[in-house]
């Protein structure tokens, strides 16, 4: 089970680190008092649910619990089968009172306004986690696309393409055109199954239907050229920071040739080493 501690200075990223691992899969939990990790994943081990990734937010909101987290750390790496990381954010004085100043939150340390002296306190309680960590990034100068653009160069290991999810769904013209599509595909022009009496009340998840559709030469023409498109746009996608893709696949009622062909993509992106999901809109 990989295991992520994300911790360090109050307004320097912490949120962003975590939505940035909850974007590639991980089971993320902000805030979480640091003796309950284990507790977590022992749930994790014997629930129904296996769950093989997961982050922790861990800093001084914790209060005295938080003081537990070394001893919590050094358990982690001494357990079989746990891969333990520590990541450590953190920013320049300036940057965390601009920062403060300007969304007007309380700074934890002192649950009042930032100063540079609870900025120092709270540089002092975490030294410690600092000097063991495995990864420090400082945000004082990085931008979003930059900041994710650094955790996918320490934490992705060339697996950007299972970390990407291409999120295929099927739909019908006459009920509308999704609004969250990347993609539009449109299968209108693909031998409708719905003028054959023996398919016309069946779906594109029938096996009838399915042979019907995809015995065209010109579909699998289309299909694989498409394919080949997609192979060309989606490291640039992951390149720009992006975590996902919609593709919307469509035909008139969303009932035969957008589902099988929708069904299609999900199956050659799998096989492909892609996260996929998969959604009949108006099935």
């Amino acid at each position: 089970m990989d295991i992520t501690i994300i911790t360090g200075l109050s307004g320097a990223g912490k949120t962003k680190a975590c939505d940035w691992f909850e974007d590639k899969g991980f089971y993320c939990i902000d805030n979480i008092p640091p003796t309950l990790i284990k507790n977590f994943i022992e749930l994790s081990i014997t629930g129904k649910k296996q769950i093989q990734q997961a982050a922790f937010v861990v800093d001084v909101r914790g209060g005295a619990f938080f003081n537990d987290l070394k001893n919590v750390i050094a358990e982690l790496k001494a357990m079989d089968d746990i891969n333990v990381k520590t990541v450590f954010i953190e920013a320049s004085d300036e940057v965390l009172i601009r920062r403060y100043n300007e969304t007007r939150r309380m700074y934890p340390m002192v649950n009042g306004p930032v100063t540079r002296e609870a900025i120092a306190r709270e540089r002092e309680i975490l030294s410690e986690i600092r000097a063991q960590a495995d990864y420090i990034i400082d945000t004082s100068r990085t931008k979003v696309a930059d900041f994710n653009s650094a955790m996918e160069k320490i934490f992705s290991q060339n697996k950007e393409k299972r970390a990407f999810v291409v999120n295929i769904m099927s739909f019908g013209y006459k009920n509308g055109i999704p609004t969250e599509a990347d993609w539009v595909v449109d299968t209108r022009f693909i031998p409708n199954p719905f003028y054959v009496n023996s398919l016309k009340k069946l779906t594109g998840n029938n096996k009838k239907v399915e042979s019907y559709v995809l015995r065209p030469s010109v579909t699998q023409t289309f299909i694989n050229r498409y394919m080949e498109i997609m192979r060309i746009i989606i490291p640039h996608f992951i390149k720009e920071g992006k975590y996902s893709m919609t593709m919307a696949v469509g035909c008139t009622g969303g009932h035969h040739r957008s589902v099988v062909i929708a069904n299609e993509f999900a199956r050659l992106f799998r096989e492909e080493g892609m996260r996929v999901t998969l959604e009949h809109r108006d099935l």
